[in-house]
């Protein structure tokens, strides 16, 4: 399809924009442009019918399945923007005076009990704009209790090989070194590394349960006690709590923090789809090291309340609340009963696809996994020259969105599959159709899979060099 700028014809204009209601202002001349902007000039309906196509040719989980393992792309219920675009919500300020905005921060707070009780924590935190400046926030509140008791030797963090990516990096963010643990052959963690590991510099423990590979942790409740004898604290990746809410809590495992991923559990926007949130929840012990501002109720209604030891702001106000509306309208309509249900059919979805693939595709780690899942396509790569990047290509053909490619890194030519809770065994059943498939057209035509997608707009583009030279900017012809 055309950019809009190809459809752009000079002159033509269209008339969606009121007119201006304001005082005009000047610019100083230091700041005014030298030349003219350059803006596409459309009419109305031109303007229109390209965004039509630009959506028609997107891909989301209104179009078909999206079984994007540890990112858990799932449906949103519509009732989460309905109640965010309530007037009394959407149309206020965070400026304005606490007590003419007693409902939001009303919100704010039971968000904060439910969350708190879903996880097993003291308290929370709404501050984090996102599930990875969550999980600064969360190694910020380690860092801080350990100063505040001038154990300032502990300046190391254990982080198992499976872990999500940001772990490391977060570590580093916070002048912490990062101590890599290789996992056990059935990728779990190696108790016996982690008791080497562990020592007087050890802060604390960055740990995904279930881990990247879609793994419990059979031995949590003697990981966090490890870690706890040497003296660190244990923090608890959510991203992944999705498949246990309402079944385990990570503070029953022995964690002291945990962050949220609220778009991947708590069906929020994710990605493009709007701004994020990750909440922080901590043990009573870190609460006094928790970011401005908190919302705690009074006997004249709810205020804000500043921690003694506050480790400060880590963004703007109080969080993104319009984001925080959707997670607890979630909760509230599943309700009790609800919660532990989702999670439960996530990991059956994830089993039923696993049971009926593990015959014709290598599945990475034996027995019943979680929520996500791990193929291997190791050995079809030998055979046939057909790679997973190979396969996730012709899932497009077939109207689905690929499953994460080559992570976790621990996994050689890996496809994670996380079917999440909110889709029909019919739905599954046709992935599973696509996939055995796609298997035997590698071994019998393994070229024509290695030309996958042929029915997409474009046809499979050269991913390195878009990745490494994106061309960003559109080249007039004057130019």
């Amino acid at each position: 399809m055309k950019l809009v700028f190809e459809l752009s014809k000079e002159d033509r204009y269209n008339s969606m924009l009121p007119e201006i209601d304001v005082p005009v202002a000047e610019l100083p001349e230091e700041l005014s442009r030298k030349q003219a902007l350059r803006l596409p000039e459309v009419a109305q309906i031109d303007m229109s019918r390209h965004y039509t196509n630009l959506a028609d040719n997107s891909f989301g989980v209104n179009n078909g399945f999206y079984p994007l393992g540890s990112c858990t792309m799932k449906y949103n219920p519509k009732i989460n923007d309905e109640m965010a675009s309530l007037p009394g919500f959407a149309n206020i300020h965070p400026l304005q005076p606490a007590a003419t905005v007693q409902g939001a921060m009303e919100a704010f707070y039971q968000a904060e009990q439910l969350l708190s009780e879903i996880t097993g924590m003291d308290a929370m935190t709404f501050q984090p704009a996102a599930g990875a400046q969550g999980e600064l926030t969360g190694i910020m509140l380690i860092k801080a209790y350990h100063e505040s008791r001038g154990d300032t030797a502990r300046n190391k963090i254990i982080v198992p090989d499976s872990a999500h990516g940001t772990n490391p990096a977060t570590a580093s963010m916070v002048d912490y070194k990062t101590i890599n643990l290789p996992s056990k052959a059935n990728g779990r963690v190696d108790l016996d590394k982690l008791r080497e590991a562990v020592g007087e510099d050890t802060a604390g423990l960055m740990l995904t349960n279930p881990n990247t590979v879609g793994l419990f942790e059979h031995d949590i409740i003697e990981i966090t006690k490890i870690v706890h004898d040497a003296g660190g604290l244990c923090y608890y990746d959510g991203a992944n709590l999705n498949a246990v809410m309402g079944t385990v809590r990570p503070g029953d495992m022995g964690f002291d923090v945990v962050h949220l991923n609220i778009h991947k559990t708590f069906s929020t926007p994710h990605g493009g789809g709007g701004p994020g949130s990750g909440p922080i929840g901590c043990k009573e012990f870190l609460m006094p090291f928790l970011p401005k501002y908190r919302v705690v109720k009074t006997d004249s209604g709810f205020a804000f309340e500043t921690a003694d030891k506050t480790i400060g702001s880590v963004k703007s106000f109080y969080g993104h609340f319009l984001i925080v509306v959707r997670a607890l309208t979630y909760i509230l309509t599943l309700g009790k009963e609800g919660i532990p249900e989702a999670s439960r059919t996530a990991v059956l979805n994830a089993n039923y696809m696993r049971h009926q693939l593990k015959d014709i595709y290598d599945v990475a780690y034996d027995g019943f996994c979680m929520h996500e899942f791990v193929l291997t396509l190791e050995k079809m790569k030998k055979d046939t020259g057909v790679t997973a990047l190979d396969v996730a290509k012709g899932l497009l053909d077939n109207g689905m969105h690929p499953p994460t490619m080559y992570f976790p890194d621990v996994v050689k030519e890996a496809l994670m599959i996380e079917p999440t809770e909110t889709e029909s065994k019919e739905t599954l059943d046709y992935a599973i159709d696509v996939f055995k498939k796609i298997h035997q057209a590698a071994y019998d035509t393994p070229d024509a899979v290695k030309e996958a997608p042929v029915n997409t707009l474009i046809r499979r583009v050269d991913e390195t060099t878009a990745a490494r030279h994106p061309i960003l900017t559109y080249r007039f012809d004057e130019d």
